[in-house]
């Protein structure tokens, strides 16, 4: 039953890289290309997991969501100062 669990999870990365591409093709933001492939290589990751129950199976499989998150919260914080504000927004008023 394992013999098919390694081939899968190259696979779900390949996939990943691929959907990584289209995501900033369609988005045309790396955040999003970037959250769209480490979702995918969790899953990869997870998938090995259940081909490998080892520690360092497992300690990979954690420090892959563990830097998920981090990304994910990079991802999502607000961006400060050096924009260009739009036109209506609080503040911009008489600037052009």
């Amino acid at each position: 039953m394992n013999g098919w669990l390694e081939p899968a999870a190259v696979l779900i990365t390949a996939g990943g890289v691929v959907s990584a591409v289209a995501a900033y093709r369609m988005a045309g933001s790396v955040g999003s290309a970037v959250a769209v492939l480490v979702d995918f290589l969790v899953a990869a990751g997870l998938i090995r997991l259940a081909a490998d129950l080892s520690w360092d199976g497992i300690w990979v499989t954690a420090a892959v969501i563990a830097l998920r998150k981090l990304i994910s919260a990079g991802l999502a914080a607000p961006r400060r100062g050096g924009g260009v504000p739009m036109r209506g927004a609080p503040g911009s008023e008489g600037r052009r």
